[in-house]
């Protein structure tokens, strides 16, 4: 069985714009591929400007921050010694929890694997709702919560529900205003260290049991998103259990998941990145994430990158910012994995321009993409490719193989 989840990019709070649930029933033979999606779940991209503009560059480098800080100490990870920043731009899908089910809008994650509810809507017991009596904390960089851990059942739409699911239940979080959780979608271990008095516990991830119930054949994840201009555009789907080949071209290449520490604990891989024929990253270890919206380099890379672009940092935004003349003159942007390039054209280089006031910027201005990940390379974590890269390629994170995929699609060449 395949299931897909469509995403919505919004401005306003997701309960507003999330509307009807489509669900139907697919089984797809082995290789798991579709031409058709008939299992859609609606999931809205949401800008955050709930206080005010949004700074992406400071959200993106602390969630960095806190993503390099994962290994060094699971005691680290549940106090939350990262300086956190409120959630800029989420995904979010309505998820239903309990049995009769609540609705709870949560930030769909690839870079995490807890799932939680709690922070905006209050968790609501049901006949199917089991205290474990375990204490559950995990701190983002772009937030934290601490609270409770119950299993309970999960719906994704009418009727497809995952039973026992651990759900960790909010006592305090900070940083998720105007959402109630996180469905974390990233790779099992992430989960260990997350209950307090079993640290070395991992917890079965919503994946995890959608495959050990029988309704998905693979722990894969599909992600399509489309590049948007707008408010309202439904701009990308998120499939369970395989891939959809009506999103992207040619062939999905893969890649094996990393050997490098840290970025080994997440979808990690190994790259290089080119600007035209000028390499500005040897080839080193980073990671592939939803979570992040910009596309962070090393600060090598990145000094490197400005130079080359002749880009003037923008003092509001924190964003490299680029003139009409510096626009014309932009070449590729080449990330470099296995033996495949997927090159960001000069219009997959900046940020919309309709879209520049969220981020207290100038309608006029170009602003870029690409900035600092806030550490030079050769950490084990050196760059993340964030959903600016994510939005010109297909993607595949496989469980299954350990490898992450990438194909090319309709959007990879355009420019609007």
């Amino acid at each position: 069985m395949i299931i897909s989840l469509q995403h919505r990019s919004i401005m306003f709070p997701a309960a507003s714009l999330l509307t009807t649930l489509l669900l139907a029933l697919s089984i797809a033979a082995s290789p798991v591929e579709i031409r058709d999606s008939p299992i859609t779940l609606p999931i809205a991209r949401r800008l955050n400007t709930s206080g005010g503009t949004i700074n992406i560059l400071q959200h993106d480098q602390s969630r960095a921050a806190a993503l390099k800080n994962v290994g060094e100490s699971t005691l680290n990870r549940r106090a939350g010694s990262i300086a956190v920043t409120n959630d800029a731009v989420g995904y979010i899908a309505a998820v239903g929890v309990g049995s009769p089910a609540t609705t709870y809008y949560l930030i769909v994650d690839t870079g995490s694997s807890n799932t939680w509810v709690g922070a905006g809507t209050a968790y609501v017991k049901t006949s199917t709702s089991v205290d474990t009596g375990e204490a559950v904390a995990v701190s983002y960089g772009s937030g934290s919560f601490s609270g409770t851990e119950y299993t309970d059942t999960v719906t994704l739409g009418s009727g497809l529900t995952i039973t026992k699911q651990s759900i960790g239940v909010a006592a305090t979080s900070t940083g998720f205003t105007g959402v109630d959780g996180i469905i974390g979608i990233g790779p099992l271990d992430l989960t260990e260290g997350t209950l307090t008095n079993e640290p070395s516990t991992t917890i079965p991830t919503v994946t995890d049991n959608l495959y050990s119930q029988g309704i998905i054949s693979e722990i894969v994840v599909g992600i399509s998103f489309e590049p948007t201009t707008t408010e309202t555009d439904t701009n990308g789907e998120l499939t369970f259990g395989g891939t959809d080949a009506t999103k992207y071209t040619g062939a999905i290449a893969y890649t094996p998941l990393t050997t490098t520490y840290p970025a080994s604990y997440y979808w990690g891989i190994n790259e290089s990145i080119t600007y035209g024929a000028t390499t500005i990253l040897a080839e080193t270890a980073g990671i592939v994430d939803t979570g992040t919206t910009l596309i962070l380099i090393a600060t090598n890379a990145f000094t490197k990158y400005e130079s080359a672009t002749g880009a003037t940092l923008d003092r509001t935004t924190g964003l490299l910012r680029i003139t009409t003349a510096q626009y014309d003159a932009l070449e590729n942007l080449n990330f470099n994995i296995g033996s495949n390039t997927y090159a960001l054209t000069p219009n997959a280089q900046i940020w919309p321009r309709t879209l520049n006031t969220y981020l207290g910027g100038s309608a006029s201005y170009i602003y870029l993409v690409v900035n600092s990940i806030g550490t030079p390379s050769g950490e084990g974590l050196d760059f993340i490719n964030g959903y600016t890269f994510l939005e010109r390629f297909y993607s595949v994170f496989d469980t299954t193989n350990s490898q992450v995929g990438f194909a090319t699609t309709t959007y990879t060449d355009a420019t609007t």
